[in-house]
């Protein structure tokens, strides 16, 4: 399945390619990506301050192929993040780890309204330990979580630069294909069991603006959903903010912002003891080469 998810990301790079260098004959199409490759480093010898060697990198990409022609309008994004960080002689960890692919298909319904079916898949590359330094305890993996959200419902889009997704009927299944994440009950999953389904509500709000001041966008995503038949107050939230700076064509930095709330995700402390969800923060900070096309 790995294999199959990494030829499906290479297939939407090349359309984005393909799609974008035919974009002056095949004007419903357009296609567009930004990719991003942050490095630090820093190195010590005879430092009387003291401190640590350590060495990190990310690389991220968000693609875009969008077909719009007469009534129908079919959005396509892929957005995935990897990075490494290295402390001294502590074992390598991961610093960013994400897929999301999103298609939403939308037959107009007019001023703006689209009658939208959407597909919106979640997961992570690699595996994830409780201790990166010991790296003993695996907490999630490749599909361990995933998460694929089918909805039905209206999309208004006033521009490319604003949608609110709204949909009273979703299903969300969430995949946990590790065994031992599997058998411990892991993202809500029953004991012994690799797949959970619910339905419900959800929401999805995407809006961007470019040179909000010269050289600095931003952008800003929010998916909310909410089971019908599984405490339906506890609505799950998954939140991300963004800010890109602009340097020169090649050169930028970016700070992201993503907070998650699900209900199904515990919090197990060190001694092993679960205390039930809270709020998951992560936050991003990098400069280095950048490249759109």
């Amino acid at each position: 399945m790995k294999k199959t998810l990494l030829s499906s990301i290479l297939l939407f790079v090349l359309m984005s390619v393909s799609a974008q260098e035919e974009a002056d004959t095949i004007k419903a199409w357009t296609a567009g990506a930004v990719t991003s490759l942050n490095f630090s480093q820093v190195s010590l010898t005879n430092w009387a301050g003291g401190g640590n060697n350590s060495v990190a990198g990310t690389f991220l990409f968000k693609g875009f192929v969008n077909h719009k022609k007469d009534n129908i309008a079919w959005d396509n994004t892929l957005d995935f993040g990897y990075g490494l960080t290295k402390q001294g002689s502590e074992n390598l960890a991961k610093s960013e780890d994400r897929i999301q692919l999103v298609s939403k298909f939308g037959y107009e319904a007019g001023k703006n309204w689209y009658y939208t079916v959407m597909a919106d898949f979640k997961t992570q590359f690699a595996i994830g330990y409780k201790d990166p330094i010991k790296q003993d305890i695996t907490i999630s993996d490749f599909m361990a979580p995933g998460y694929l959200q089918l909805s039905l419902g209206m999309d208004y889009k006033p521009s490319e630069n604003f949608t609110v997704f709204l949909s009273p009927i979703t299903s969300k299944t969430t995949f946990v294909l590790n065994d031992s994440l599997s058998t411990a009950g892991a993202f809500g999953v029953d004991p012994g069991e690799k797949v959970r389904e619910e339905y419900g509500a959800s929401a999805k709000l995407l809006a961007k603006k470019a040179d909000v001041i010269k050289n600095v966008g931003v952008y800003t995503r929010l998916d909310l959903f909410s089971s019908y038949t599984n405490n339906p107050q506890n609505i799950d939230v998954d939140w991300e903010f963004g800010i890109s700076m602009k340097v020169n064509d090649y050169l930028s930095a970016l700070f992201t912002c993503n907070l998650v709330y699900d209900d199904d995700i515990k919090y197990v402390s060190d001694e092993g003891i679960e205390q039930g969800a809270r709020l998951q923060v992560k936050q991003l900070f990098g400069a280095g080469l950048t490249y759109s096309f």
